[in-house]
């Protein structure tokens, strides 16, 4: 995609807008598979809560990924996506067991990292097949908020309870086919990667009916030119060989699973807005536009950066500005950020927005969400109306005041 086509974008269905391209999404599929390609059997579980546009999630299952699902309303969304139910894994995090029998019922892959419930659900249900999340206490990722797999962390099983663990599997009687971690988002170094992944495989050998063994994902992927990423190729080189060792010594060919959101969907999207206002102040020029937290709440949540391009003027000569939105609370979405030269009324793009930025949009503020656009094949087709004042409303129950009964004594 290049400006022309982003602002004709934003001239057909107006800003805020969040759009796709879905050339880059497919690339990304392959470079992973690509990578992977020595490993006899390999699934890509695509992270739904990433970008979970039904479209998106049919054109991922279009070139062969399974769903990565941790709601049962993710579920769902990747059944209606056409993604058959032994293709979809299930791994909530402090959720009820009716939750989670309802997405057993289902048919798809359950994944349990907590104790108590494995033994509840191990009690009730022996016979359905259980995936387990292991913790392996390893602090990884690039904020604490995406830091999941250390010793703090709500999430999964610690490797110090799994005496515990297999008391209950033996005790129950239960299946376990797929072992499973992820420690963190942003992850760089591949060794750390690697260290955790050498606590799964010693994990995996005290169950001998594994089908699958699950390393999550969490690959950092560039923010701007000349940034660092995972080295996707470089990890193969090293995992994929132990894997298939590690088969080796299992007996038979297991599954290698990845579950990416981030790096498949993230370098797609491109948010743009529009400059409402040109503010000079006595220490700041800020570029105020059509936007705020309410739909890209990242910068604020995660401190995380994304490039913000001036498409209107993408020549012009650069100067600082402080990029903010219209929520009545600091939404700054960029401090003294070097932009060419903006003019009210500017479209502003802003790279990397594919992964958790519509996702965690909200309506704060009563503001409208915006629309989602894929590109594809050169074409743009709408796959998220804008959302109207009768969207806002559509759920509320408004009370009669004037009706006797509810008038105060």
């Amino acid at each position: 995609m290049n400006a022309n086509d982003l602002l004709s974008i934003v001239h057909d269905f107006e800003s805020p807008i969040y759009v796709y391209d879905s050339e880059k999404i497919v690339s990304q599929y392959k470079r992973l598979t690509n990578a992977f390609k020595k490993v006899k059997q390999l699934r890509i579980h695509y992270a739904v809560k990433a970008l979970s546009n039904i479209s998106i999630l049919k054109l991922l299952h279009a070139q062969g990924s399974a769903m990565d699902t941790v709601s049962i309303q993710e579920v769902m969304l990747a059944l209606k996506a056409g993604v058959p139910a032994d293709q979809i894994i299930f791994t909530p995090n402090g959720v009820s067991m009716k939750e989670i029998e309802h997405a057993m019922e289902l048919g798809v892959q359950i994944n349990i990292d907590n104790l108590s419930v494995l033994e509840q659900f191990g009690t009730k249900h022996p016979n359905t097949p259980v995936c387990i999340r292991i913790n392996p206490h390893v602090m990884a990722g690039g904020n604490t908020n995406i830091s999941v797999g250390h010793i703090d962390s709500k999430f999964g099983i610690s490797i110090h309870q799994m005496p515990l663990l297999l008391r209950i599997v033996e005790n129950t009687g239960m299946h376990i086919n797929g072992i499973h971690m992820h420690t963190g988002s942003d992850i760089l170094d591949v060794g750390v990667f690697l260290y955790a992944a050498e606590i799964l495989f010693e994990q995996a050998k005290h169950f001998d009916r594994l089908e699958f063994i699950d390393f999550g994902s969490g690959f950092k992927v560039p923010y701007k030119e000349g940034d660092i990423e995972t080295d996707i190729e470089e990890l193969e080189e090293q995992l994929g060989e132990r894997f298939n060792d590690f088969c080796a010594s299992y007996g038979r060919d297991l599954t290698l699973a990845f579950e990416p959101g981030k790096f498949l969907v993230s370098e797609a999207g491109y948010f743009l807005t529009k400059v409402n206002v040109v503010k000079q102040t006595t220490s700041t020029v800020f570029a105020q536009v059509d936007s705020g937290f309410n739909h890209l709440i990242r910068p604020m949540l995660y401190g995380s950066q994304h490039e913000i391009e001036n498409i209107s003027n993408p020549s012009g000569k650069k100067r600082f500005y402080s990029v903010v939105g219209y929520i009545c609370e600091t939404d700054t979405f960029a401090n003294n950020r070097m932009i060419t030269e903006i003019n009210e009324g500017d479209i502003l793009a802003f790279r990397n927005a594919g992964a958790y930025c519509f996702s965690m949009a909200s309506n704060y503020n009563s503001r409208y969400r915006p629309a989602e656009v894929l590109w594809h094949e050169g074409k743009a087709y709408l796959i998220r109306k804008r959302e109207q004042f009768s969207d806002l409303i559509a759920h509320q129950v408004e009370l009669d005041f004037a009706e006797a009964s509810l008038k105060p004594a």
